[in-house]
């Protein structure tokens, strides 16, 4: 399930960061990919895991990729089956829906980690509770984790409402304050000690303020689709609407009432997640074992599965042919995304039109369709500098405001951007209203077109006779 082809939008900037830093040796700390933030200073919070992207293209291809991707995805749903109490059958099938539910975030993309990471971390705070010396694997996982992607910031913030939730427990009276007290102050310890640890990045001190600055961004959240809220009018979304249904029953008839430590980082991850659909798989690690506690409080459930005596070695026969069966579908599954890899990419970016770019250079100050801008910095090289890409951080509100009123609709002023930048070269889908205004527009000449993108060149640039 978990495989999928690497058609994410970002994918492909970080490939060309990633590239850039294996090359060079170091980390990327400038722009030098665009030429309206040129040399600007970038946060590259993703470092780590762009490296580990861009070798794993290099030298195993888009399946080495997918395969990787699959494989830290599928670790983090294996983490969660764990932590689900009570019958493994129920566990399996909760862990499978939460899987379904979660299934539009999954990709080549380095939130997997954050994932794959927030579910260890979830794990090791429950294991930790029985045994304390569990929790010192907590600050060695977030080193990883700030390095890697910057959804760290959720580790911290997890911890924080364990620890209120342990409070509430006792002020309710439902957990005698010593215990609080112990178990509040080892996850403390630990929380402080992870934000310490923090500037030990290559951007310093400065990713203190990197999440907070991402959710502030409007620009971002109005434009960015996983920022935006479910629609649960799609069919993607239903089983995260069953999800939130079966959480609402469980809490409801649970024979136990649920704890202030679950309680609070479920209620805040339930909201992340009806605000926006980025924070999906994070609410399905804490909502699936709430799920499967309440359904295992209720052992005397009427519906109980017969039994049936077999052998030792029979057993053993079925699960090694469904092993065998399973195996060979995952990697049947992976060959086959691995060789429709070019045509998934051709049918969501524009192929044959960055060709045409390759081999008639022009203008190189492009303007492309926002969702284009990473897969041009990836093809194209530095022979062609973008307008923007997915690198929102880096762009800025002002700017990013003007890439998206320029394409979507025409307006008095819409040339105000082009001309502004002096932007030579235009690579837009051939049905935007800037594409319509430019093939009208006597400054501008239409230098290629298809069904899925049209390319303008500024006349002043003297283009070649094509």
């Amino acid at each position: 399930m978990t495989a999928r082809p690497a058609t994410d939008p970002d994918l492909w900037w970080h490939l060309r960061a990633g590239q850039w830093m294996a090359e060079h040796g170091r980390v990327a700390h400038h722009d030098y990919f665009s030429f309206t933030r040129a040399g600007s200073s970038w946060i590259s919070h993703e470092w780590l895991a762009e490296i580990i992207f861009y070798e794993l293209w290099e030298h195993a291809g888009p399946g080495g990729l997918i395969a990787f991707s699959s494989l830290v995805t599928t670790l983090g749903f294996l983490v969660l089956y764990g932590r689900c109490p009570g019958k493994a059958q129920w566990a399996a099938a909760l862990t499978v829906l939460g899987a379904t539910a979660s299934a539009p975030s999954w990709g080549a993309r380095p939130q997997m980690f954050t994932f794959l990471l927030a579910s260890i971390l979830l794990w090791l705070l429950e294991r930790g509770e029985e045994r304390p010396r569990v929790l010192l694997w907590i600050p060695p996982l977030f080193l990883l984790w700030l390095n890697l992607h910057g959804g760290f910031a959720l580790g911290p913030a997890l911890m924080a409402l364990y620890i209120l939730g342990l409070i509430a427990e006792s002020a309710a009276g439902a957990t005698a304050w010593a215990e609080s007290l112990r178990l509040s102050g080892r996850a403390l310890a630990i929380t402080l000690l992870c934000l310490a640890l923090v500037p030990l990045n290559p951007s310093g001190r400065r990713l203190y303020r990197y999440p907070l600055d991402t959710l502030q961004s409007a620009e971002m959240r109005n434009r960015i689709v996983e920022w935006f809220a479910p629609d649960f009018h799609r069919g993607m979304y239903v089983a995260l609407l069953l999800i939130v249904l079966l959480l609402m029953v469980a809490l409801a008839w649970s024979k136990t009432s649920i704890r202030g430590r679950v309680l609070l980082p479920l209620l805040f991850m339930t909201a992340a997640a009806l605000d926006a659909v980025r924070h999906i798989p994070i609410f399905i690690l804490l909502a699936i074992p709430a799920i499967a506690a309440a359904a295992a409080a209720r052992s005397d459930s009427p519906i109980q599965l017969r039994k049936t005596a077999l052998s030792k070695r029979a057993t053993s026969v079925i699960n090694a042919s469904a092993v065998a069966l399973l195996a060979l579908f995952a990697v049947s599954h992976g060959v086959e995304l691995t060789r429709e890899q070019p045509v998934e990419e051709g049918a969501h970016f524009p192929q044959r039109a960055v060709t045409f770019l390759q081999n008639h250079p022009m203008g190189d100050r492009l303007f492309a369709y926002y969702d284009w801008g990473g897969y041009a910095i990836w093809k194209l090289g530095t022979r062609y500098r973008v307008f923007a890409d997915g690198r929102a951080d880096l762009y800025g509100e002002e700017l990013l405001r003007e890439s998206s009123q320029t394409v979507p609709q025409i307006r008095d002023g819409w040339a105000g951007a082009l001309e502004r930048w002096n932007v030579e070269t235009v690579m837009v889908p051939p049905s935007t209203a800037l594409a319509q205004a430019l093939t009208i527009d006597r400054g501008w000449t239409s230098a290629y077109r298809d069904q899925q993108a049209q390319i303008f060149v500024r006349k002043q640039t003297n283009p070649d006779e094509y």
